[in-house]
């Protein structure tokens, strides 16, 4: 099991401490730092200690960032690699690697090995996280997904960004520019990643794991993607994703149109593409009418036209689901955190991140040849 953080947030040393930290700010830096999570002596919080001000940071869960490689590439892992096969003499170990390099080696170490499930789930949270709401979701993420055997994901990459602490509505405009600097980080991220493929399975002696990396992005989160998307060159992407979950997002319905240049191209990236809607989203409802000149959101409305990619492209009605896991004011009025609070949707989603075909999912009915609704 790996839980990574990928995240362009600050880096800080906070008094006390010898070592770097993410930072709270709503502040984002050019680069991406990768730090790995320690589960090892994990202990779930007391509410006393949830209450205090130090329950913050490492407090709430222990973290350790990588160095930075000292070269760039992949050579040097391809070294480590040969040379733990004994195919190759070499110094070099895995602490010599750092960054991308090291999280990489680490994943396809473990996602060669012969256990059945061993996938990769890349996250993007959505509007109004400091690190310390992010470091709380990946825990509850590390349960719903990694620690249910109904999900095949053994493995998190949490895309970190540094969305607005508040609420308030007039906050949204600066995750939205955040979110859109934010998507910068993923571009490096999949270009690193194809550059990795490429120089280690060059070598005859390195097999693919045949295991699978899916993206599921919620809310907000979905613009951090999508401003990947517009940076991609068509002619670039390789179909190196599985499974692609958009949850909730808030983005224009017309998104997958090709004058939009952005999620047309996520047909080329991944082999399946589910859009997760709830017709009741009241939070989409609000980002609609005060902050996005009333263009009907993706998450809420659908999208405008998908005709030409409904062979890969399927839209999951969520709008009559219950929330039976988590039944807050929040959860009842928003309807947009299903999967957090719905075992419908979650049970949706498992069966989708296991490739289960899409006419095949049970508590769905098939509205068209794409259209799906979950029913209680």
């Amino acid at each position: 099991m790996g839980v990574y953080i990928l995240s362009n947030r600050k880096i800080v040393r906070h008094t006390g401490d010898i070592l770097d930290s993410f930072s709270n700010d709503e502040y984002s830096i050019p680069n991406f730092r990768i730090a790995k999570c320690n589960f090892t002596k994990f202990n779930n919080a007391t509410s006393q200690s949830k209450k205090k001000k130090e329950y913050s940071n490492r407090k709430i869960l222990d973290y350790k960032l990588f160095s930075e490689p000292e070269k760039q590439g992949y050579e040097e892992v391809l070294e480590v690699l040969l040379s733990e096969k004994g195919l190759k003499d070499s110094n070099l170990t895995a602490n010599n690697l750092g960054g991308t390099q090291r999280m990489f080696y680490e994943l396809y170490k473990e996602m060669s090995s012969t256990k059945l499930r061993s996938d990769v789930l890349i996250f993007i949270h959505g509007y109004a996280y400091t690190f310390d709401d992010e470091l709380k979701a990946i825990i509850d993420l590390k349960k719903l997904f990694i620690d249910n055997t109904e999900s095949p994901i053994e493995h998190i990459l949490f895309v970190s960004w540094p969305a607005s602490s508040s609420l308030i509505p007039m906050t949204y405009f600066d995750d939205k520019a955040a979110s859109i600097n934010s998507g910068t980080s993923l571009v490096r991220l999949f270009y690193f990643y194809t550059q990795f493929l490429k120089d280690i399975f060059s070598h005859k002696d390195l097999k693919p794991c045949n295991q699978h990396i899916h993206i599921m992005t919620h809310s907000l989160g979905n613009r951090v993607l999508q401003s990947m998307l517009y940076s991609l060159k068509s002619e670039n992407i390789l179909r190196v994703v599985d499974q692609v979950l958009l949850l909730n997002a808030d983005v224009s319905y017309k998104v997958f149109d090709d004058a939009e240049d952005s999620f047309n191209k996520l047909p080329l990236l991944a082999n399946r593409v589910s859009i997760y809607l709830n017709r009741k989203d009241a939070i989409l409802g609000i980002s609609q009418f005060t902050k996005n000149i009333l263009t009907p959101r993706l998450g809420k409305n659908g999208p405008s036209n998908i005709e030409q990619f409904k062979d890969i492209i399927s839209i999951v009605d969520c709008t009559f689901i219950e929330n039976d896991l988590k039944n807050s004011f929040k959860f009842e009025f928003g309807n947009h955190w299903g999967y957090l609070s719905s075992s419908e949707v979650q049970n949706d989603i498992f069966q989708t991140l296991n490739g289960i075909d899409r006419n095949l999912i049970s508590n769905r009915v098939k509205n068209n040849d794409y259209t799906f609704t979950v029913i209680s």
